[in-house]
């Protein structure tokens, strides 16, 4: 039996949809995504953004062809909570690092914290850290790093919707942010002990939101695994078309026919007053989504997603 054929069998038919991970401490959201795997049977299973293995809460996996809606997601804006260390440097800009630099006098008050974190909010250029997953020549920049080596880095533009002070401990700030996809909090935190003059790191961070996705939806693999044990985590998927936000069209059954084998459709009936480029999550008769359709400006809708029916999975 060939090494495909092998993992043909493995595959086991099921559902579409994301199931919300809360991910712990210590752990990669690769492996996260292994777990699921095994949870479910499938190999088609990949995450909506990456998770530092310190930090802690929501990741979103898309399972089977929920894998195809990624691209709709993934720029999506995400919102964590952590705290900051004022007047410690680290190598990492984070607590897993090794400290570089100390701070030796009195610390900024609130009032200056807060001026200063106002400063942040809007269009900002992040330098990614060394220690991250962005490649240079195809190499991961962690890589080097832990070679003793640093390169440049050009920086990187990202919107801070929201940059709050939640509480000041000391030389501890509790902060909360929202922010574009691609942003590094550790860069944050590490930017704004610059600006503040002592130097600063992040000491614990936990996402609560990404996107659609929320903290009250996410349960710990523990609870997962024991629900997949009992035959029910595929209850717990969230169906595909719920965190996409489009605006739907209810297709008949010989629409949804013919949209599965890559059809278009008219738009009159399911997108009336809609201007050309307008995304819609197509259904059939039973709820179950379709395609993700373009209203082009011929007026047709064109499928640009296909979605296997939730009875096969894919």
């Amino acid at each position: 039996m060939t090494r495909r054929s092998r993992r043909s069998r493995r595959e086991q038919p099921g559902p579409s949809g994301f199931l919300v991970v809360d991910k712990p401490p210590g752990v990669t959201s690769h492996d996260m995504v292994d777990a699921a795997r095994r949870w479910l049977g499938t190999r088609r299973v990949g995450h909506l953004g990456t998770l530092d293995p310190r930090a802690t809460g929501v990741l979103p996996l898309a399972v089977r062809d929920a894998t195809k809606l990624v691209p709709f997601l993934s720029d999506a804006e995400k919102t964590y909570r952590g705290t900051i260390r004022l007047g410690v440097e680290t190598d990492t800009l984070d607590a897993a690092g090794r400290e570089t630099a100390r701070h030796e006098g009195p610390l900024p008050g609130e009032a200056e914290v807060r001026r200063a974190m106002a400063g942040f909010v809007g269009e900002v250029e992040q330098v990614p850290p060394m220690y991250s997953a962005v490649k240079r020549a195809g190499v991961p920049l962690y890589k080097l790093a832990r070679r003793g080596l640093e390169v440049e880095r050009p920086p990187r533009r990202v919107h801070v919707g929201r940059f709050e002070l939640l509480g000041l401990r000391g030389a501890d700030l509790d902060i909360e942010v929202d922010c574009s996809a691609g942003t590094y909090v550790r860069v944050l935190a590490a930017d704004l002990g610059r600006a503040l003059g002592c130097g600063g790191h992040l000491l614990t961070l936990r996402r609560v939101r990404n996107g659609p996705f929320l903290e009250e939806q996410a349960l710990p693999p523990e609870r997962l695994e024991e629900e997949a044990a009992a035959g029910r985590l595929e209850a717990r998927l969230v169906p595909p078309a719920e965190p996409l936000g489009f605006p739907r069209a209810h297709l008949t059954r010989e629409e949804a026919a013919r949209v599965r084998h890559g059809g278009e459709l008219p738009a009159a009936r399911h997108a009336a007053g809609r201007r050309p480029g307008v995304l819609f999550a197509a259904l059939d008769p039973a709820g179950n989504l379709v395609a993700v359709m373009e209203l082009r400006a011929d007026r047709k809708l064109k499928p640009v997603r296909v979605v296997q029916p939730l009875a096969t999975g894919g």
